[in-house]
């Protein structure tokens, strides 16, 4: 989306030692996706800051899915959850809208 700004989209296999122990992911956890920055609404209108970034997590998402098409379903989904985290969104308000 064109309002997404200053936003590395990338991917990994999985989430690394580090993102785990900051979300104190339990080992039979995962995740499939990982919003890291300044949500827009927390900058108050401060600028510039460090890009933000979001990690796409292929193995998770991988073995979750049976198709190719529910895969991009499930990227799909991931990023927009994501992407909501970018704008402000807490994980309430995104269930409410998905």
């Amino acid at each position: 989306t064109s309002r997404l700004k200053n936003v590395l989209i990338t991917y990994e296999d999985v989430p690394n030692q580090e993102q785990r122990e900051r979300l104190k992911l339990h080992c039979n956890q995962t995740l499939f996706g990982l919003y890291e920055g300044v949500p827009l609404p927390a900058r108050n209108g401060i600028e510039p800051y460090l890009p933000d970034k979001i990690t796409l997590f292929k193995l998770p998402m991988a073995h979750a899915t049976n198709t190719p098409e529910e895969l991009y379903e499930q990227v799909r989904h991931t990023l927009w959850h994501e992407m909501a985290h970018y704008f402000g969104l807490d994980h309430k308000r995104i269930h409410e809208l998905e």
